[in-house]
């Protein structure tokens, strides 16, 4: 994927600042239709300590999700042996050719190389009451056992709930930051490990983004100081394969943008010259649930005629 012009980076800014509002940018900018998917299906031996909600954030499954896959109840009681089939197919949205891109809706972080997707991890994000940022930035620090000085706002939260109030916190077990600190140009702002691995793919922080400290490690090794990155809002999300798959992946709208997936869906569709391989009947179902995972949903056409789904 050749990089954008400074054009259209403003306009990618724009509409996904707006939560992916495509009816008031239609005419001039749509985003470029992904291509590459992350994840896939294999079976996950448990460990001891596991529970699903711990192997949901490992793999940025949900929870429930994952116990319906399984045929198990939700408050079954795993054990460590035990298999477990874990369906995680995500699309990696396609806004840049180099960098990090991180959308909030979908709870995952993507890190390309010359358009080719090198990884991808499920994250941490603020919850709505304290929103994880939308926008462009750069990484300008990277810390290893980073000291976190407590931010005012937050002395201020653990006063108003009866909380000890902490002005810094060294590095350590007690440290939320774990041990790698990727600081971002949005001051404050930062990509960083945790102490508290199952909050991963929940929206339980003040605006961080926090990793697995396995994938922050990971992650840490490769980005440098200068690495460009964008916070995308894109509760949907529509892919074409190269074996010619038409795939859907549809979010909560969590931070209330207002959003409209199914007007969503029709626009990106109807630009990328697809709305005829699509079986619309299955975008309603995928829509109606919400999953959060990557869904068939049609077939590119070829040699003139509809494949079959």
């Amino acid at each position: 994927m050749p990089p954008m012009t400074a054009r259209a980076r403003r306009l990618v800014s724009a509409c996904l600042l707006a939560g992916f509002s495509l009816s008031s940018l239609a005419d001039e900018w749509l985003p470029p239709l992904s291509r590459q998917i992350a994840g896939g299906t294999f079976e996950y031996t448990i460990r001891p300590g596991d529970f699903l909600i711990a192997i949901g954030a490992r793999f940025g499954v949900p929870p429930e999700l994952l116990a319906r896959q399984n045929a198990i109840s939700y408050n079954a009681i795993i054990h460590p042996g035990q298999r477990l089939r874990i369906d995680n197919p995500h699309i990696a949205p396609q806004l840049l050719a180099d960098g990090i891109v991180i959308n909030i809706p979908q709870r995952m972080l993507f890190e390309f190389d010359a358009g080719k997707l090198v990884a991808a991890y499920p994250v941490g994000l603020g919850k709505p009451s304290w929103p994880t940022p939308q926008g462009e930035f750069e990484v300008v620090t990277r810390v290893h056992n980073k000291t976190w000085i407590v931010p005012r706002s937050i002395q201020e939260e653990m006063q108003r709930e009866g909380r000890a109030v902490l002005t810094e916190v060294p590095p350590g077990p007690d440290n939320p930051l774990g041990a790698h600190w990727l600081g971002l140009s949005m001051p404050g702002y930062g990509i960083h490990g945790t102490i508290a691995p199952s909050s991963v793919y929940h929206f339980q922080s003040h605006g961080c983004i926090r990793l697995h400290p396995d994938d922050i490690a990971e992650l840490f090794g490769r980005v440098e100081i200068g690495t460009s990155g964008l916070l995308a809002y894109q509760p949907v999300l529509l892919a074409a394969t190269g074996d010619g798959r038409i795939l859907l992946e549809v979010h909560r709208d969590i931070y209330n943008k207002g959003s409209d997936p199914t007007q969503a869906v029709r626009d990106l569709a109807e630009a990328h010259g697809l709305s005829r391989d699509i079986d619309w009947p299955r975008v309603d179902a995928v829509i109606a649930a919400q999953e959060g995972l990557a869904r068939e949903v049609g077939r590119q056409t070829r040699n003139g005629s509809k494949g079959t789904p």
